[in-house]
Order: C-alpha cells, then sequence, then structure tokens
C-alpha cells in the first residue's frame, strides 16, 4: 500500500507520467515532484551485449594480472643474471683442460667477474636515483645478454675472461636496482617481494648446472656443446629485457615520467648513513656472510670432487640441491614483514654456519646423502637470510638515497665476496680445500654472532 497521499489529479496525471516520463536503465520510471508518485516501469529489463561484458571481465582480469608485471620482468631478469654467472663453476673443470689454465687462475677469472659485479653495485644505484630503475635496469641486462652471446662461439682464452667481465658489468646492475624497484612498487610488502626476487634468482643457480650438464652433453649450436648454454642465456636475455622496457614502466608510478630521482642528493648523505654503529655492524654481518657464501658457491662442485671424493655428475647434482630449496626466501621473507627482521637473520645464518661446518667435519667420513642434507641445511640458512637482509636494509636506509645507499652496500660485500674465491683458490693448492672451508665456516659464525649482538640490542 502506498503511502503517498493523492491529490484529485493523481489518476489523470499518473496516466500522462507513465506515458512520457524518462525511464532508468534498470527499468524504473525517473521520479518527478510535479507529475505523481513514482512508478515502476513495466519495459524489460536492459543488459549489456554479451560482448562488451566478456570484454569488461577480460579487461578487468588484464589489469589485475598487470600488477605483478614489474615482479615477474624484474624477477626473470635477475633469474637470468644468475643462471649466466652461476653456469661457470660446473663448467671449471672442462674450461681448465681447454684452456690448460690452473685452480689459482680460474679462481681469479672468477674473482675478476666478481669484482666488476662490486664495483658496479654503487655506480648503478646512484644511476637509479637519477635516471630510474628501469633504464638501469634495462641496460645492465642487454649488456650481460651480449657478453653471454659472446662466449657461444669457440674462443681464445682473452675473450672468455673479457666476456666474463662483461657479464660481471651488466649483472653488476641487477640486483641494487631491483630491490629499490621492487621496495618502492611493493612498499607494503617488502619481504615478500623480495623474497619472490630472490627465489627467481636462485632457481638461475639451480638451473645453470643441470643445463651445462644436458648441453655439455649434445653437439654444439655454433660451438662447442657446453657453449649452448651461453647462447641460450644471451637470446633469452635479450627477449626479456625487450619486454622489461616495454611493460614495466607504465606499472611503476614514479617511473612513468622518466627518473624517480631529484638528482640533486649530495654524496655526503650517502656516507651518513654508516655512522650509525648499527647500521655499520650490520653491513659487517653482510661483508663476512658475502665472501664466505661466494667462496662457498666457486668452489663446492670442485671440493666435493676433490675433498669428498665425490664423481663429477654427483657432485653437481648436490650442488644444484643447495639451490632447490631457494623457495624457503619466499616463508622467510614474509615471516620479517610480520615478526622483524633481526630475529629471522639470527636464525637464518645460525642454519647456514651449521650446514657449512657440517660439510667440512662429514668429508672422508660421510657419503652422498649426508653431505646432500647438509647442503641443504647450508641453503636454507643461505637463501632464507637473502631477502630478510635486503627487508632490512631498505627499513634503515631513506629513500630519498635508497638506491646509492644499497648500492655502497653492496660495493662492499662483493668486494669482500669477489676476494674470497681467489683466496680459496690459493688457499686449496697451499693447505687443501678443508682448511678454505674451515675459514668460510668461521666467517659464517661471526656474522651469526655480531647479528645476535644486534637483536638483543634491538
Amino acid at each position: 500500500m502506498s503511502h503517498h497521499r493523492y491529490q484529485p489529479w493523481d489518476r489523470t496525471r499518473r496516466y500522462v507520467y507513465r506515458a512520457t516520463s524518462l525511464r532508468h536503465p534498470a527499468g524504473g520510471a525517473l521520479h518527478r515532484p510535479d507529475c505523481g508518485p513514482p512508478t515502476r516501469g513495466t519495459g524489460p529489463r536492459r543488459r549489456p551485449p554479451r560482448g562488451v561484458a566478456v570484454s569488461r571481465l577480460e579487461r578487468s582480469r588484464l589489469a589485475r594480472l598487470g600488477r605483478f608485471d614489474a615482479i615477474v620482468l624484474t624477477s626473470a631478469l635477475w633469474f637470468l643474471g644468475k643462471f649466466v654467472r652461476f653456469s661457470f663453476p660446473p663448467l671449471f673443470e672442462r674450461i681448465s683442460d681447454v684452456y690448460a689454465i690452473s685452480t689459482a687462475g680460474l679462481g681469479t677469472a672468477f674473482s675478476g667477474l666478481l669484482m666488476v659485479y662490486a664495483v658496479l653495485q654503487f655506480p648503478s644505484g646512484l644511476l637509479a636515483d637519477r635516471l630510474g630503475s628501469v633504464t638501469v635496469l634495462g641496460g645492465g641486462a642487454a649488456l650481460a645478454a651480449l657478453g653471454a652471446l659472446a662466449l657461444a662461439v669457440d674462443t681464445p682464452l682473452a675473450v672468455l675472461i673479457g666476456a666474463m667481465l662483461v657479464i660481471g658489468a651488466g649483472t653488476g646492475t641487477l640486483k641494487t636496482v631491483g630491490v629499490r624497484l621492487l621496495s618502492r612498487t611493493y612498499p607494503d610488502q617488502t619481504g615478500r617481494a623480495l623474497g619472490v626476487f630472490d627465489t627467481f634468482g636462485a632457481f638461475g643457480g639451480v638451473a645453470a648446472p643441470a643445463v651445462v650438464v644436458v648441453f655439455a652433453g649434445l653437439p654444439g649450436v655454433v660451438g662447442a656443446g657446453w657453449r649452448t648454454t651461453f647462447l641460450l642465456a644471451g637470446v633469452v636475455g635479450l627477449g626479456v629485457t625487450a619486454a622489461f622496457v616495454t611493460r614495466v614502466p607504465a606499472r611503476i608510478p614514479e617511473e612513468a615520467g622518466g627518473a624517480d630521482g631529484d638528482g640533486g642528493v649530495p654524496i655526503r648523505e650517502y656516507a651518513a648513513m654508516f655512522r650509525s654503529w648499527r647500521f655499520s655492524t650490520f653491513v659487517a654481518v653482510t661483508i663476512l656472510f658475502s665472501f664466505a657464501y661466494n667462496a662457498v658457491i666457486a668452489f663446492l662442485p670442485l671440493y666435493l670432487t676433490r675433498a669428498a671424493g665425490l664423481a663429477s655428475d654427483t657432485a653437481n647434482l648436490l650442488f644444484g640441491a643447495l639451490f632447490a630449496v631457494s623457495l624457503v626466501q619466499l616463508l622467510t621473507g614474509e615471516a620479517s614483514d610480520r615478526t622483524g627482521s633481526l630475529p629471522m637473520i639470527v636464525v637464518t645464518l645460525g642454519l647456514a654456519t651449521l650446514g657449512l661446518g657440517s660439510i667440512v667435519l662429514l668429508t672422508g667420513v660421510a657419503g652422498p646423502p649426508a653431505l646432500g642434507a647438509a647442503i641443504v641445511c647450508l641453503g636454507l640458512g643461505s637463501h632464507g637470510y637473502r631477502p630478510v637482509r635486503g627487508a632490512y636494509l631498505m627499513s634503515a636506509i631513506p629513500a630519498s638515497v635508497a638506491g646509492g645507499s644499497l648500492g655502497a652496500v653492496r660495493t662492499l660485500l662483493m668486494i669482500a665476496g669477489a676476494s674470497s674465491p681467489a683466496l680459496v683458490g690459493v688457499i686449496s693448492e697451499t693447505a687443501g680445500f678443508r682448511p678454505a672451508f674451515l675459514l668460510l665456516t668461521a666467517a659464517l659464525a661471526v656474522a651469526a654472532g655480531l647479528s645476535a649482538l644486534l637483536w638483543a640490542f634491538e
């Protein structure tokens, strides 16, 4: 029953209103005060054409998927960067036979790659603060891909070493600038985003030994079979780089207009961070970890064959297990968002120390299963630590100097990491692999102790 009080003229006016009024798209008449009470239209409800509805749904789905362009493509570049770098250690024995180079020479060449990678950290972060992350990342990824393509054909030793240095320079932009880009794109989920990012990179290390083994047993495309690994990395790298520079700028608001920094941050502001004892202590933690970890990934396959007496294929399989557990980064990254970074750092560094120490203690007295379990423990700790380290640093560094400051920290830790393969190579030839790996275990133990000190005084 209507609560409207009709006037004597309502019956006639309602008829006129029903016949002449505009209708709402939902089917009801638009009410006009001078035309009596509103009445429900009798026409059918209008729906958008089916094609239009499907198109809107597809656009909505694509818009949701578009949010992940930045993290997927940035992580894919990091995957390829780690893949091409970690393709060298499984090839050390083959490269040594082809070029008649000693273990110390191989360690020095790989240290050269890592040294160039290290010194590019601060300049790449500084350039990202001024030119934008996409520009720097795209240029570095393209350079690394070209370096990989140079190794696709049979070349002299000088070309091999030169290409390694080019790869070091190109990949030197990927981590610092990638962390900066993702931390700004996902500010409320930095730990999770960096966990995905580092997991992609770790899978590059998983894939590299397996791909090397596959191509080493096949005829080459334009060179020896093992060189096809670098041909694949170069071609795919150029394709992913093109997709990155095409799609990612539109997904990152601060990058849409070009550079996202103001270009006026003085150098002294980057140095000011190191006056804090907590920040400097954590930098020492990262340096010690990098020193140990880079030497381990450079020489673990050779350690397993020469010190532990395993077959080459078994050693490469266990080396791949070091990276196969990298999914733990997704858990530790998200856990750091919830519980804080320092507790996770202490736990992960403790696991890494336990794993590497167990490898040394089990050498000569245990077989592949026990050594594999120790390697898995080392991998859980090492990979679990990496995204938490990045999240802690990005929370401690002001946004205005994020790229350059992170680059400065990574320069220091990578210089330490770049020197360790050469040192381990020398120690292994003079005292043996076990003393060299004991030194690396001690470095991890000190890093775990310093991080526990920071947590205690938090």
